[in-house]
């Protein structure tokens, strides 16, 4: 009988990874990268060591809203002020901060505890095409419409 090993974080290879975040939906490119993130697209899947691979996401400005969430759909920031609540658009979100709409979604599958800030610093945004990490010589990653993640 062979004993199930405990994955240590010293033991973890990990990988970098590139999604080209042109024309895919939010919440499906999310799910795929928050799996990644986390590892558990790995055989030795813990759930309480970080044994997850790094993400670049490219062309963050050109993600897909269905329906009218580019008008409709709200982000809130409070200053601790008096009528200090403030609110913009997905559409103006877009414009001014590319990469947060999907830095909140994938922050918001993480588990919530200090391993999700952990985790998080392994995902790099970017909202042009170009990126600061081809040394790392990233693999190729495509996210279909049903949320599936193919290597190109």
């Amino acid at each position: 009988m062979e004993l199930t090993k405990y994955k240590r974080k010293e033991d973890v290879k990990r990988e970098w990874f590139e999604i080209d975040a042109t024309g895919v939906r939010l919440g499906r490119l999310a799910t795929a990268v928050a799996n990644i993130l986390r590892g558990k697209t790995k055989v030795d899947y813990t759930p309480s060591v970080d044994c997850g691979d790094y993400v670049v996401i490219t062309n963050a400005e050109k993600i897909d809203l269905t329906g009218s969430k580019l008008t409709e759909k709200n982000y809130y920031h409070y200053s601790g002020y008096q009528s200090g609540m403030k609110s913009l658009t997905a559409a103006e979100m877009i414009q001014k901060h590319p990469d947060y709409l999907i830095l909140h979604a994938v922050k918001g599958m993480m588990p919530k505890n200090k391993l999700a800030n952990q985790i998080m610093t392994k995902l790099k945004i970017f909202a042009g095409n170009e990126h600061a990490h081809t040394a790392q010589q990233p693999t190729k990653l495509r996210v279909d419409v049903t949320g599936k993640v193919e290597k190109i």
